[in-house]
């Protein structure tokens, strides 16, 4: 099966930093978090935020809002989810936490709720010394058409900054939309699993 590969960084939330580009070039967008400080310090990587990811042009391009959630399994009703808006303010798909006692798993649903993917993570979630993939599978789980990848960038940078890449691979047909929700599942994730804030560490699973 053919497939399309995409590049992205990750990184402190207060900063714009390039997004959706290969190394090799210049970045082709940005992105920017809309939240307060307070939110910030008081919710740390569980906090709900509307990141904006703004073309070279200076236009806002995607919406990602993601709302107040649970942060642990333990509560199977309020899961971590987000909404991706393309243009902004009109809603072009979903990334749904699924419930699972080991394993950190999601949905992607179109704009009309209607499940299209699954994605499936690895039961330790811990990028030391190699890659973190995260699978995205055709809906039965039997198929795997890609996957979402956290890149180890080496000791120093992993131990001293809270700078992430990604890479992103899926399918050449897969719908426009999908791709950009693709895009909405790869901050999710960063931000569940990867990013720490002041006294709170990144977690290593779903607990």
């Amino acid at each position: 099966m053919d497939k399309q590969n995409s590049q992205m960084n990750a990184s402190h939330p207060e900063t714009n930093l390039p997004v959706g580009y290969p190394p090799q070039y210049p970045p082709t967008a940005f992105q920017a978090e809309d939240t307060d400080c307070c939110t910030r310090n008081c919710c740390g990587p569980s906090r709900p935020f509307t990141l904006r990811i703004i073309d070279n042009m200076g236009q806002e391009v995607i919406t990602l809002e993601r709302p107040l959630r649970c942060s642990s399994c333990c509560c199977p009703c309020c899961l971590q989810e987000i909404e991706i808006q393309a243009p902004p303010g009109v809603p072009i798909g979903y990334v749904i936490q699924t419930w699972h006692p080991c394993l950190p798993k999601f949905t992607i649903q179109n704009e009309k709720r209607e499940d299209v993917l699954k994605i499936s993570g690895p039961c330790v979630v811990c990028s030391c010394c190699g890659d973190v993939d995260f699978e995205i599978k055709s809906l039965d789980e039997q198929c795997v058409v890609g996957k979402i990848s956290k890149h180890w960038t080496g000791i120093l940078r992993e131990a001293f900054t809270d700078a992430d890449n990604f890479g992103i691979q899926f399918p050449l047909d897969l719908d426009v939309k999908m791709k950009a929700v693709m895009i909405g599942a790869c901050f999710l994730i960063d931000f569940m699993f990867f990013e720490s804030t002041g006294s709170q560490e990144q977690k290593s699973g779903v607990w």
